[in-house]
């Protein structure tokens, strides 16, 4: 672990979560990044501050399920400001969750308004609406299919058929597939998905850059009602996306575009494994697509983490 500095005795943070998947807003004490791109800033984070993460997203304090965003001030001086989004994993390039949940804490705490906020990320500038103390909307960056039905060789499986796009992050979109997305068939998609990550790694199916495609993402038939479609998506580190993912559901609309399945601007009601929707809708910005994510996150708690110097797990539990 590398770190540059010790950890403060405190940090605050605001808890929301975003069609039940969490996100945790670092109010006070974060790691001073200094200047320059949020990519490079991103970058010190990772090789400064790892342990500022893992304190505040691992157990005992958070959970495999968390995401962290740290404000930041932006690089670019047309944005209201930066964000970097963190987990359990590692670092996101763009979190469409997250960026909902930020949105409102924000509001909650007085620090922004409603309306319309452009905010950056490492992988770019994000349009964004705030609508009122619940609900945003989130124009994510420029998102497209990169490879069309992939053949993957899966242990215990077989041949799965995917395609690869990116919405913020990298992901595989399983088509086909008949396995109910329900709670109940929990067990089996995790395996199946985490079988699917193994596979991805394995036999070198990569990313058109050469990064890692480090999410998995299944569509099937599942208990929402007024939905388009139900989804199961496998994060980095292995935990499930409460919420319908924002970035997720971006690949998916760049998919169904390419297929001309779904015309710009449409509305696609995407539901998770637990029901919550997100409503998205598209446009074409020359070979890639714009896609719009709306949904509603609530504030659930304001607390200061506690960080004793005799404390074993005061960077949390190691896997």
């Amino acid at each position: 672990m590398t770190q540059s500095v010790e950890l403060p005795d405190f940090i605050r943070v605001v808890d929301s979560h975003t069609g039940g998947e969490p996100t945790r807003v670092i109010i006070e004490n974060g790691p001073d990044l200094g200047s320059g791109p949020l990519a490079e800033r991103r970058d010190r984070f990772r090789d400064a501050f790892d342990h500022f993460r893992q304190g505040v997203i691992l157990e005992p304090r958070g959970s495999d399920v968390l995401v962290g965003a740290l404000p930041v001030l932006p690089h670019d001086a047309s944005c209201s400001l930066g964000v970097i989004f963190f987990n359990n994993a590692g670092y996101l390039g763009m979190c469409g969750h997250g960026m909902i949940g930020f949105l409102i804490t924000l509001l909650h705490l007085g620090r922004i308004k409603v309306g319309e906020h452009l905010i950056e990320t490492p992988v770019g500038i994000v349009r964004t609406v705030l609508h009122n103390e619940h609900r945003a909307t989130v124009f994510n960056v420029p998102s497209f299919r990169s490879r069309e039905r992939v053949a993957v060789d899966v242990a215990g499986v077989g041949t799965v058929t995917g395609d690869i796009a990116w919405g913020g992050n990298w992901f595989f979109l399983v088509r086909d597939s008949k396995e109910r997305v329900t709670l109940k068939n929990l067990a089996r998609l995790q395996w199946l998905t985490d079988q699917i990550q193994n596979a991805l790694d394995e036999q070198g199916i990569m990313a058109p850059n050469g990064g890692r495609i480090d999410h998995v993402e299944i569509f099937g038939p599942g208990d929402a009602v007024n939905a388009d479609s139900q989804n199961f998506v496998r994060c980095p580190g292995g935990a499930y996306d409460r919420s319908p993912c924002g970035t997720g559901t971006s690949a998916k609309l760049a998919c169904l575009a390419a297929d001309g399945t779904l015309a710009p601007g449409q509305v696609w009601r995407q539901a998770s494994i637990i029901g919550s929707i997100f409503e998205a809708r598209y446009q074409w910005a020359g070979e890639q697509i714009i896609p719009e994510i709306t949904g509603e996150a609530y504030v659930i708690g304001d607390n200061e983490l506690r960080f004793s110097s005799q404390d074993p797990f005061k960077y949390g539990i190691q896997s």
